[in-house]
């Protein structure tokens, strides 16, 4: 556990309150310590291969070179390039390049650590939307709290395209360890995309531990539709964790496709604390050797009229597991409210495996809730019959794929967007 809690020098340390709140993230992580099979929120993904010391912080963002021993970064990687229109913020290693962004009016965007000058709005708002003593990684991100970036939409503003944090990491360190803490303000009647790509280049075996934070403020009648695409490397190690409040009229919508890293984990905590508020936490994934994926949500009723709804699907091959915990919890005033989940699993192997625990909560009466897990096999009987009319068996048993995922895919309003992530379970 101490092999994480290194002993780096950040700036700003001498505002008072950024102090505090680094110490007390760092406080709530020595008291909880890594997780361990007794831990019940990480009972079924246990970081059982993070061995913490051997992890370095990188302080400094990266210089290479294109001529540098990682061959394949370039800070005009191709890898960067999404394809579609977007405004792009693009990470080199846990670290936000300093490029000029042209940007709409009513957007701000800044280096997180720039933006601690605004004590009042950065000040009231960072660490509002977890309990350190819950989550170890969050807390660990806040005793390291410096990095990242600060986006805010002022009211009744619309992007007409979504914004991109492009998260690129390549092999020029081994084992890095990186913590990035992003806070997201949509203000009131505001409407926008916002997109994640966390990627990779360099060694196929690279080893590095990405630590991510994403706290979420959705304001009166505001909109974000939030997606990410995680494709690390085959022996990264990635959290996150992203903290949501929705009030009144708003709306939360979610996507996350997991595919990458060798331990991961992508939780989402959303709460609606008013009357009308709604949330959509979707998401997929696909594994195979002997990864180790978890989607983890909790969506909080706290308020009348509010409503969720939870749709995950996986694709577990090899040794891997899948790992689906989903709670809702609605609290005894929030009378007519509506929260759905369901999960379902598709084993390609004998041995690939997934653990399932949804969790439901209800403490008020007039309410509408479900929820469902399955898992199942490829029909035979489909792969017999398009083998039969001489399609391949690989090519047989990825369009069955295709059709499975296609629901879940199709939650994603942008056609764009909803056929780049369909690219991406081929």
């Amino acid at each position: 556990m101490s092999g994480l809690l290194q002993n780096i020098e950040l700036p700003e340390a001498n505002l008072p309150w950024l102090f505090a709140l680094r110490e007390k993230g760092r406080e709530a992580f020595l008291r909880q310590g890594l997780p361990t099979a007794k831990t019940e929120a990480w009972k079924y993904t246990r970081p059982r291969d993070l061995q913490v010391d051997d992890f370095v912080m990188q302080t400094s963002p990266c210089h290479c070179s294109d001529e540098c021993d990682c061959e394949h970064h370039s800070h005009s990687s191709l890898d960067d390039a999404l394809p579609f229109d977007c405004y792009a913020l693009h990470f080199d290693n846990g670290h936000l390049r300093h490029e000029h962004l042209p940007l709409p009016r009513g957007v701000q965007i800044m280096p997180l650590s720039d933006a601690f000058s605004f004590a009042d709005d950065i000040k009231s708002r960072l660490g509002k939307t977890l309990n350190l003593d819950k989550y170890p990684f969050a807390a660990l991100n806040t005793a390291y709290l410096n990095e990242g970036v600060y986006i805010s939409i002022a009211k009744h503003t619309r992007l007409d395209k979504p914004l991109a944090l492009v998260y690129h990491t390549h092999s020029c360190h081994d084992n890095l360890f990186f913590n990035l803490r992003n806070l997201i303000v949509v203000e009131s009647g505001a409407q926008a995309e916002l997109i994640e790509y966390h990627h990779y280049s360099g060694a196929e075996k690279s080893r590095y531990f990405a630590n991510i934070v994403n706290e979420i403020f959705v304001g009166r009648d505001a909109v974000l539709s939030h997606y990410k695409l995680q494709d690390e490397a085959f022996k990264a190690v990635h959290i996150a964790f992203n903290g949501v409040k929705v009030k009144g009229g708003g709306a939360y919508r979610s996507f996350c496709l997991q595919k990458g890293a060798n331990l991961a984990r992508n939780e989402t905590f959303v709460s609606l604390t008013e009357e009308g508020a709604s949330t959509e936490v979707n998401a997929a994934y696909l594994m195979n050797g002997w990864a180790t994926i978890d989607t983890t949500t909790d969506v909080e009723h706290l308020a009348p009229q509010t409503v969720s709804s939870q749709l995950v699907k996986g694709v577990v091959g090899g040794e891997a597991k899948g790992v689906f915990q989903g709670k809702i919890h609605i609290a005894p005033h929030a009378v007519k409210t509506e929260g759905h989940q369901l999960h379902k699993a598709l084993l390609l192997t004998d041995t690939a495996e997934v653990d399932c625990k949804p969790e439901l909560e209800i403490f008020a009466d007039d309410v509408k809730c479900s929820h469902g897990a399955a898992s199942g096999e490829l029909d035979e009987e489909q792969l017999f019959y398009m083998r039969s009319r001489g399609i391949g068996e690989d090519e047989a048993k990825q369009l069955l794929i295709d059709a499975y995922l296609e629901d879940v895919l199709n939650t994603l309003p942008d056609t764009s967007v909803k056929q780049w992530f369909a690219s991406k379970v081929k």
